[in-house]
């Protein structure tokens, strides 16, 4: 059948109805319901993939999952000693910075809670070196966390402000 023989109305839902099919088909390809806890590392692994960094965590591991370095998500899957999945979380937020506690948490808590910075930088002015995590502060503002760690391993400072990877070049200002 041409698509001249269809009614105005038939090829108005023919219209409507391929996106709606093609969004279904692509919700399906995303590998089905979300992991929840309970599954096992290695179906962690299958629906996941190979993790950016794997962190031992008590007698168990963090699986990290950057998506970086221009990114502003890191996921994270704690598996427990039993090898099952405890809790799967998207980790780079206000609330996981904030238990971060300068003069009190060490560089390996840090890659536990908000996995491994996108980039270390030494800041002379500080003389430490800044481990920096772009972000989307409450979902909204594109932002850039740097967490100052002494060359003992131990965290000094936070500094939140606008990731300026994403700021608008002087030149495109009116």
């Amino acid at each position: 059948m041409k698509s001249s023989d269809l009614t105005p109305m038939r090829r108005l839902r023919a219209y409507v109805a391929l996106p709606a099919l093609l969004l279904l088909s692509a919700c399906a390809g995303l590998g089905g319901p979300p992991l929840a806890p309970g599954a096992t590392e290695a179906d962690v692994l299958a629906r996941l993939g190979r993790p950016t960094h794997v962190y031992p965590d008590g007698g168990g591991r963090v699986l990290e999952y950057m998506h970086g370095p221009m990114g502003q998500t890191t996921d994270m899957a704690r598996i427990g000693p039993d090898g099952r999945l405890q809790s799967i979380e998207q980790v780079l937020t206000m609330e996981k910075f904030a238990r971060i506690v300068p003069g009190q948490t060490r560089q390996d808590e840090v890659l536990r809670t908000v996995g491994a910075p996108s980039e270390i930088r030494f800041y002379r002015n500080v003389g430490m070196n800044g481990w920096n995590y772009p972000f989307k502060e409450s979902n909204t503002w594109d932002s850039m966390m740097t967490i100052y760690i002494d060359d003992t391993g131990l965290v000094r400072r936070l500094e939140n402000g606008p990731d300026p990877r994403r700021m608008p070049s002087d030149s495109n200002r009116s």
